[in-house]
């Protein structure tokens, strides 16, 4: 059975300019940009050896550039996508200086707080930029067949969603996350939150609650526990714990989807032994040819970092199509961030005392 795990690529894609020069676009943002042939016209970083290092390492950047002005100048002249890839509190220093009316991908998350959101969404409005949001889960290969399956009506109607992360994530990873007040939801349940918007659109009431771990004390809460409800037969659920440290055997990392004809169940393998990782799995039933059983699909790339191709299709495609689907625009990235805002409100409010 053919399923689409793939977007829609712009015809002559525009060429993109990059600020920052760090992990997550030595990682994805260039191979993804490699794969789906969009050309790169210059990188920049406050660290010149960084930007210098990865056009050497991709033969695809068309050039490593020592000053912010410079870059701009390229920008302007081929008429460049900007792909902001800087740290959240570096988002609101960095905007001003983009051209008004600019395309521009900003990384996730859409700053640190709901102030800083709303801030950023100001900003590309006094400007005129064509914004959107770096959230690519909702993107990757097994999310888009998830939504070919539902939209073919294989599973029914869907009721139920459920993430869980049972894994040991290696923080010391990203310096600069030890001192952030807010962390498991904001850097990495995000994107569990944003898919299900995606699937589900905004819930009805939320409880969340996030709590540090006691090999972990240093940094901010590592687990959570999110019930998004929707209706009286919707609902969705993020359980993570980042601290498993007691071997692979009993480790987890899934989205399963139930529907009233049928489920998925996607194994996320970019969670396990990262940066390492296995190899994505999917899975579905349906009662349409509950013969077959579960049926695996073979997948065609993963999360890292095929996903990190939608974004920036659909940026491009929306910039030569104002009429095309814009998932990642800053308006609905915005929601995403008023969610999360609820959930650390939820997990500040004490629950019901037990006596």
């Amino acid at each position: 059975m053919q399923l689409n795990q793939s977007p829609v690529i712009p015809e002559n894609p525009l060429p993109i300019v990059i600020i920052g020069a760090g992990g997550i676009v030595r990682d994805a943002h260039l191979p993804a940009y490699a794969m789906a042939q969009f050309p790169v016209a210059g990188i920049y970083d406050l660290s010149p050896g960084k930007a210098k290092s990865l056009a050497e390492t991709f033969g695809m950047v068309q050039g490593a550039f020592d000053s912010l002005d410079l870059l701009l100048r390229k920008a302007r002249e081929v008429g460049a996508v900007f792909d902001l890839a800087v740290p959240a509190d570096q988002i609101l220093e960095m905007l001003p200086q983009l051209p008004d009316g600019s395309a521009v991908l900003i990384q996730k998350p859409m700053g640190e707080n709901l102030k800083e959101a709303g801030e950023i969404r100001d900003l590309c409005r006094k400007k005129s930029l064509v914004a959107a949001i770096n959230f690519q889960l909702r993107h990757a290969p097994f999310m888009l067949a998830a939504k070919d399956v539902i939209r073919q009506g294989l599973i029914g109607e869907v009721f139920d969603m459920e993430f869980k992360v049972c894994v040991y994530t290696p923080w010391e990873l990203w310096e600069f996350l030890k001192n952030k007040p807010r962390l498991e939801i904001l850097y990495h349940s995000i994107h569990y939150v944003d898919t299900v918007r995606d699937f589900f659109g905004d819930p009805a009431q939320v409880y969340a609650n996030t709590i540090k771990h006691p090999n972990s004390t240093s940094l901010a809460a590592t687990r959570s526990t999110i019930v998004l409800d929707y209706d009286r037969f919707r609902q969705a659920r993020i359980l993570t714990n980042h601290g498993h440290d007691y071997g692979s055997k009993h480790q987890e990392s899934y989205l399963k989807i139930e529907g009233t004809e049928g489920a998925i169940k996607i194994q996320i393998g970019v969670s396990f032994d990262y940066p390492k990782g296995r190899p994505s799995k999917f899975e579905y039933y349906s009662k349409k040819a509950k013969e077959k059983g579960w049926q695996e699909l073979p997948l065609t790339g993963d999360w890292f970092p095929q996903a990190f191709i939608g974004p920036m299709a659909s940026l491009q495609n929306h910039l030569k199509n104002p009429s095309a689907a814009f998932p990642n625009a800053v308006e609905d990235a915005f929601q995403t961030m008023r969610l999360v805002e609820k959930l650390y409100e939820s997990s500040e409010q004490s629950g019901l005392a037990f006596d």
